[in-house]
């Protein structure tokens, strides 16, 4: 992996983890986030949805330039609030845009402002 894409993933994880903090969510990035096998784990951030005494949700971040990818669950997303994606004989997935997100995470207010003040897109 190259510095500017370590770099590039550094960003968005700090992205994740400055939303939710934005939301009074506690959110860490995780040490050494999948360069090493801390503490036999790989994943990127923790998140405290719960409290700060209850297990955290684990996650991975992925960013990509052009959303490859990305594209063709984004219009399945659309504009709803949900999407469920199912494999035969597996659990389903969940995905959720971040506003229906933050809320459900107690957020009481369902958008994200940029470090500049700007409000972003929904």
């Amino acid at each position: 992996m190259s510095r500017s894409q370590r770099d590039k993933g550094a960003r968005a994880e700090r992205d994740i983890v400055d939303r939710h903090k934005a939301i009074d969510v506690h959110a860490e990035r995780y040490p050494l986030s999948g360069a090493s096998r801390f503490r036999g784990a790989g994943h990127d951030v923790d998140l405290y949805p719960f409290g700060r005494d209850a297990a955290p949700l684990v996650a991975e971040v992925k960013a990509r330039k052009n959303g490859s990818g990305f594209t063709q669950i984004e219009k399945w997303l659309d504009s709803y609030d949900v999407l469920f994606l199912r494999r035969n004989r597996a659990d389903p997935l969940v995905l959720l845009p971040w506003s229906t997100w933050a809320v459900s995470a107690g957020a009481k207010i369902p958008h994200w402002k940029q470090p500049n003040g700007s409000v972003a897109p929904e």
